[in-house]
């Protein structure tokens, strides 16, 4: 033990960690960001929106390859630059003895490298681990794109060494003159009048040399404070300068997103505006110190200011409507919104649909056919795949009876992106029977990443770069991350979805392709809004509701009839697929032209599944349906599996005290839904009898634990594992059913 003893003292004392221990005690709040890198990667920070498979598997021009792990190396090495510029400005006042040195910034790097080196061999091991379990890759290919990263790695490492290599030559010619003269003025004087200031601020015995060679550092006992203060600071100029060039070029790559080669993978998107914050956050602490925290709360006010005054105005609009005259906004309000709903709007709407259920009839060809409902439930890309999936089997098993008699679809998120998707070949292809082939494509189009954009438009284009305008149908909107997903959804669906919902009423009216009905989650009180190409003010009144009760509220509101001055017709489809499916803080909520202004998110918040807009269907239209249908079928397709039995809320920790009741709502607010719908189904089971029937499709995953992710991504795994569970046995039975009923 006394023999390793001054070992240990030796590592101890050494400079790459001492460095580490430095950043801990003194800014601990940059280390933050190593630690969301460090748990994204992991898979546990926004996992369930895939933030990890942005850098696992990062995707640039539609394609994961060499090149796109090239940029994510580059951007991890600019983060890496960063934080060495930002603490070595911070941290240089304790190693004095740098300065004495030629290409101190190169030093500082080197014996700066625990942290870097933790997370490179961290994120390869983590990038094998999935490129092998979840995207199916040869370990030839997982080499290719380690390759690519350590390219684009090394480059940028290079670029910016050469860099500061030229700049400490300048710096070096700029101040040997004046060191020379000032250690000549100051001879001897300094180290007498002065002894602690040159005391060093931690204990160094030795560091790493440019050679990786260990040094035991110089005495600067001889040089005056201000002196080695004056070359660091020369230092840190050269520093800030490359911090930017990397902002500039954030900008500059959200002026033209557009273009399909500055839209970078994501992870580099991010990473870059991390290095960016890292250098923003140390500015605050390097020359605001101790005022920093009210600088922020003066910043963070004057902002708010500009907000409520809509001198700012960021807010994400549903594009194709107009919000130009404040004149014509409806007021949100409970009177309002009642003489909206009245007695006669809802029968002249009711009409007006048995009048299209009646045209629906005809096209049956039968006295009493089987009527058709599905409700499709959210879920991201997985619900979205997995809604195509089960609805083109239907029709193939059926010979396309399946979508003949279907009047009616909703739901939510993803599920809705499928169904819209499936209607929309249904009327490319003029049939709903497609070749197994063909409907593996579309599958894997609908599938197509739409995480990418997202986040490489909320970093590059909404926080960073002046707001940008498109017009839409006559009117201007603000281009952001809203704006990049759906121009990826256009993108991944050949731009067959790029129209207004108008342009399906005409086929909806006559039965041609199943009417869809979109919803979302007004925020200001939890009422939904209800989407569809014609009035249907009947949906605006509770399940158990009469009209004519003055007592009763209102519970969801009608957009066209609501928004019948702002030209709700001309609403962009890709528009209300997104507000469908608007992830918290992934996609921006989307704001309505009223008085008060009122926005939306996603529809899953009220109704995951569909059911309760399906149920509020068939129940006031339930006289129509028994007089003319002989079956009524409920077909729910869900991505979860019912009762929350393979994921319950669970924890051992100590913090569970803590966090419980804050999540407890949150982890189990689809089951509560499910609650009540099962009530209500049950209920229904006695308004129709034995005609009414329910027949449940559901992905579950072969493997519990490694279920497709809730995002806007999918692996080869997932998109494998998601066709697999059609065919399970419970599945198989729901399709067995649906042909014994239409037999």
């Amino acid at each position: 033990m006394k023999k390793l003893k001054p070992y240990i003292i030796g590592c101890w004392y050494s400079l790459p960690v001492q460095l580490l221990l430095l950043h801990f005690k003194r800014y601990p709040v940059l280390l933050v960001f190593w630690f969301v890198l460090f748990s994204t990667v992991n898979g546990g920070f926004m996992h369930r929106f895939g933030a990890h498979m942005l850098y696992l598997y990062p995707e640039y021009l539609g394609n994961v390859n060499a090149l796109s792990l090239s940029l994510v190396g580059a951007a991890v090495a600019i983060f890496i630059m960063s934080w060495n510029i930002t603490t070595f400005i911070l941290h240089a006042k304790h190693i004095r003895f740098l300065a004495t040195t030629t290409q101190p910034f190169l030093k500082y790097c080197i014996n700066n490298g625990i942290l870097p080196l933790l997370f490179l061999g961290f994120y390869f091991i983590k990038s094998f681990q999935y490129d092998r379990s979840q995207e199916l890759l040869s370990y030839t290919e997982i080499l290719l794109l380690a390759g690519g990263f350590f390219t684009g790695f090394a480059i940028s490492i290079a670029l910016g060494f050469t860099y500061f290599f030229g700049a400490d030559k300048t710096l070096y010619r700029f101040m040997s003159p004046i060191v020379k003269q000032e250690l000549q003025r100051h001879k001897n004087k300094f180290e007498i009048a002065n002894p602690k200031r040159n005391r060093d601020l931690i204990r160094v015995d030795w560091y790493l040399s440019a050679t990786l060679k260990l040094r035991r550092p110089r005495s600067v006992k001889h040089y005056t404070g201000a002196l080695i203060d004056r070359i660091f600071k020369q230092h840190h100029l050269v520093a800030l300068f490359s911090i930017l060039i990397a902002f500039l070029s954030l900008i500059v790559t959200g002026f033209f997103l557009d273009n399909i080669y500055f839209q970078l993978p994501a992870a580099a998107s991010i990473t870059v505006f991390f290095a960016i914050l890292i250098a923003v956050a140390g500015a605050f602490a390097y020359f605001l110190e101790s005022w920093s925290l009210l600088f922020l709360l003066v910043l963070f006010l004057g902002f708010n200011f500009l907000y409520q005054k809509n001198i700012l105005d960021a807010r994400n609009k549903a594009y194709g409507i107009s919000y130009n005259n404040k004149q014509t906004h409806p007021v949100y309000n409970r009177k309002n919104l009642n003489q909206t709903a009245n007695g006669n709007a809802v029968q002249s709407d009711s009409l007006a649909f048995i009048n299209i259920l009646n045209t629906w009839k005809k096209k049956q060809g039968l006295e009493k056919p089987e009527f058709f409902i599905a409700c499709v439930s959210g879920g991201g890309t997985r619900a979205a795949a997995f809604t195509v999936n089960v609805l083109s089997q239907l029709d193939s098993i059926t010979a396309g009876a399946f979508s003949r008699k279907t009047f009616l679809v909703t739901g939510a998120s993803g599920g809705m992106m499928g169904a819209a998707w499936y209607r929309e070949l249904i009327l490319k292809n003029n049939t709903p029977i497609i070749d197994k082939e063909v409907i593996k494509k579309y599958t894997d189009d609908i599938s197509g990443d739409l995480l990418n954009p997202i986040f490489t438009s909320l970093v590059a284009r909404d926080l960073l770069a002046p707001p940008q305008r498109f017009t839409y149908e006559n009117n201007q909107y603000i281009k952001d991350r809203g704006y990049a997903f759906e121009e990826k959804l256009n993108s991944n669906t050949h731009g067959w979805l790029n129209k207004s919902i108008r342009d399906y009423k005409q086929a909806e009216d006559s039965a041609i392709v199943p009417r869809l009905i979109f919803n979302a989650v007004i925020t200001r009180d939890g009422r939904k809004l209800v989407i569809g190409t014609r009035p249907s003010r009947f949906m605006m009144h509770s399940l158990h509701s009469n009209q004519n009760d003055t007592g009763a509220d209102i519970d969801a509101i009608d957009f066209m009839s609501f928004f019948c001055n702002q030209q709700p017709g001309n609403l962009r489809l890709l528009s209300a697929l997104r507000m469908n499916a608007t992830f918290p803080y992934i996609l921006p909520n989307v704001w309505l032209p009223t008085n008060p202004v009122v926005d939306v998110m996603d529809a899953g918040f009220r109704d995951n599944t569909g059911v309760e807009s399906g149920l509020k269907f068939l129940y006031y239209f339930k006289d129509w349906l028994k007089e003319n249908c002989s079956k009524v079928v409920l077909v729910q397709i869900s991505d979860k599996v019912a009762g929350g039995w393979d994921n319950p809320y669970e924890s051992n920790s100590i913090a569970d005290l803590f966090t419980k009741p804050a999540l407890l709502t949150q982890t189990n607010l689809f089951r509560f839904q499910e609650y009540g719908q099962l009530n209500q189904l049950e209920w229904f089971h006695h308004i129709y009898g034995n005609s009414f029937n329910r027949v449940l499709f559901t992905y579950r995953p072969n493997n519990k634990d490694a279920a497709a992710s809730l995002s806007f991504h999918l692996t080869q795994r997932e998109k494998k594992d998601l066709k697999l569970s059609l065919m399970n046995t419970e599945n198989s039975n729901a399709f067995n059913k649906v042909q014994l009923l239409l037999k």
